[in-house]
């Protein structure tokens, strides 16, 4: 994740807590050294945002709960994501209050340009849920997944077959499957063309490409 949009992602996380989170709790969130996380929280000093920093049990840093920031602007990833939850948790029944995930559903997408509601709604089509899937994968190799899936770019992956041997592909990905047993990722390989599926769980590492920009969804 850029540094700006971790900044940012740091400040909401913060404001979204109740009790001080610890450096080590916010750099296992967001997947960088203890010692980033303090360069971030003095950065976010130096924007004049009000850290508090608390000792003793429940302590750690947050954000002073008078401080307010400008009304909530969802980006096509976090509303695409949002959308998703919510039809799955209608169609799944997860919840009996179908009307007020469907109000709070339209309100995000209300929040939206035209564009970006069309982008969300391309990643939306492409996110399946079967169930929660039982197995998951290590918090690097999601975060690579999660950037390359957003942003449209190839990942290189690095994966385990089902025979034990290991194998390497630059991909992108088309589609997103979560089953009971697995995640399942669609995907194109870069160099031939050809379509596969690929167990997230079997991924030893991931990195993102930085190429040109591809469409949602590997389109």
């Amino acid at each position: 994740m850029p540094k700006k949009s971790r900044l940012f992602a740091l400040a909401d996380y913060l404001r979204a807590r109740r009790t001080g989170v610890t450096a080590e709790q916010l750099a296992d969130r967001f997947g960088v050294t203890v010692r980033t996380i303090y360069r971030d929280l003095d950065a976010l000093r130096d924007a004049s945002v009000p850290l508090l920093a608390e000792r003793g049990p429940g302590g750690g840093y947050a954000i002073d709960r008078t401080y307010t920031l400008p009304p909530i602007n969802f980006t096509p990833r976090e509303a695409a994501l949002l959308v998703v939850l919510g039809r799955f948790a209608t169609e799944t029944r997860l919840v009996p209050f179908v009307d007020t995930v469907a109000g709070a559903i339209d309100k995000v997408r209300a929040a939206l340009s035209a564009g970006a509601q069309r982008e969300a709604l391309a990643h939306a089509e492409a996110l399946k849920f079967a169930a929660i899937p039982r197995v998951t994968c290590p918090a690097r190799v999601r975060q690579a997944i999660e950037e390359a899936w957003f942003s449209g770019l190839a990942v290189r992956v690095r994966y385990r077959r089902g025979d034990g041997t290991t194998g390497c592909r630059t991909v992108r990905l088309k589609q997103v499957l979560m089953q009971p047993e697995m995640t399942l990722l669609t995907c194109v390989d870069v160099e031939t063309g050809a379509e596969r599926s690929l167990r997230l769980d079997r991924f030893d590492s991931a990195e993102v490409v930085r190429s040109e920009p591809l469409k949602p969804g590997g389109g």
